[in-house]
């Protein structure tokens, strides 16, 4: 039987991303987490789970373009220096 909450690192390590990339996503509500005692901070499998499949769906619905991968930048960010 699988936990129902992960520790930070282990839903890093799940993703193959870093821990920092995870508390991004807590922050910006992609993952659900509580926290646990005084500051340990849980992550709901069912919220991983749910994050998957909605990267699977995401994927499957769109056609490749040849463009490679779509990058979305925060206001205020240059895309590139570059002029031509």
């Amino acid at each position: 039987m699988e936990p129902s909450l992960l520790r930070v690192q282990e839903a890093a390590a799940l993703l193959r991303v870093s821990k920092w990339t995870i508390y991004r996503w807590i922050e910006e509500g992609r993952l659900r987490a509580t926290k646990i005692g005084r500051g340990s901070l849980r992550i709901f499998r069912a919220s991983l789970n749910g994050l998957i499949e909605g990267q699977c769906a995401d994927q499957g619905s769109r056609k490749p373009d040849g463009r490679g991968k779509v990058v979305r930048l925060r206001s205020g960010l240059r895309a590139s220096k570059r002029r031509g």
